[in-house]
């Protein structure tokens, strides 16, 4: 399930850290091309994906 989506390669790293840290299981998802680092719009988004049951245990943890 998507948790978040967001065009910051930076903010993205700092949620998976949180989820980490949380025990929560995630992966990030981006449409970006590699050797082109486009980040205009769905070119530039990433979003953080976890399990259907760690979904609201995620969004506790991002939103403190």
């Amino acid at each position: 399930m998507e948790l978040v989506s967001t065009n910051d390669p930076l903010e993205a790293e700092m949620i998976m850290s949180i989820l980490k840290s949380g025990g929560v299981t995630a992966v990030m998802k981006s449409s970006r091309v590699t050797p082109y680092p486009v980040n205009i719009g769905k070119m530039g988004e990433i979003k953080i994906l976890v399990p259907e049951e760690d979904l609201q245990t995620a969004r506790e943890a991002i939103s403190l």
